[in-house]
C-alpha cells in the first residue's frame, strides 16, 4: 500500500506545482464573492497514512459545533490486526523467542507510518509486552521489552 501512496503522492504533488503556477490563480483581477456559509461540510482526502474523512457542522456564524473525523487508523485496524496474529503464529516449540517482539513491531508499523513515530521513545526502541495464552486464554508466558 505505501508505494501506491508515495506515487498518489508524487502525482498530487507535480498536479499541486501546475495548479499553483496557473495564471489564473496568480492574477491580481481575482474576483471575492460573497459566498453563502453552508452549515455542512464532508471531505475524503488520501494521505501518506491511508484516507482521512472529514465532517464538520457549523452555526450561523460559522463556528464549529461539530466534528467527526475518521482517520486512515481506523482503515487500518482490521489488516493491522490480521497481521500482527500472523506474526504471532510463528512460535514453534515451547520457548518464545525474542524476535517475536519485532516481528509484532513491524507488523504494526508497517500499515500506518504515524504509529512508528507515535510508538517511539528514546533511545529508540518502545515497550512492548506480549501475552502468550493457552488454548483455554490461561497466560501461560509474557516477554517485554522495556527501553
Amino acid at each position: 500500500m505505501h508505494w501506491a501512496r508515495l506515487i498518489e503522492a508524487l502525482q498530487a504533488a507535480e498536479h499541486n506545482q501546475v495548479i499553483a503556477n496557473d495564471p489564473l490563480l496568480t492574477s491580481k483581477d481575482i474576483r471575492n464573492m460573497n459566498l453563502k456559509l453552508r452549515r455542512v461540510g464532508i471531505g475524503c482526502v488520501e494521505a501518506a497514512r491511508g484516507t482521512l474523512i472529514h465532517h464538520y457542522e457549523t452555526d450561523d456564524k460559522g463556528i464549529l459545533t461539530k466534528i467527526n473525523c475518521i482517520v486512515a487508523t481506523q482503515h487500518n485496524a482490521a489488516p493491522i490486526c490480521l497481521s500482527v496474529k500472523k506474526a504471532a503464529r510463528i512460535i514453534k516449540g515451547p520457548k518464545v523467542k525474542e524476535g517475536l517482539l519485532n516481528r509484532v513491531e513491524m507488523a504494526f508499523r508497517s500499515y500506518d507510518p504515524c504509529l512508528a513515530c507515535a510508538t517511539h521513545a528514546l533511545p529508540g526502541t518502545f515497550p512492548l509486552s506480549i501475552n502468550i495464552r493457552d488454548k483455554d486464554r490461561k497466560i501461560i508466558e509474557t516477554i517485554e521489552r522495556n527501553p
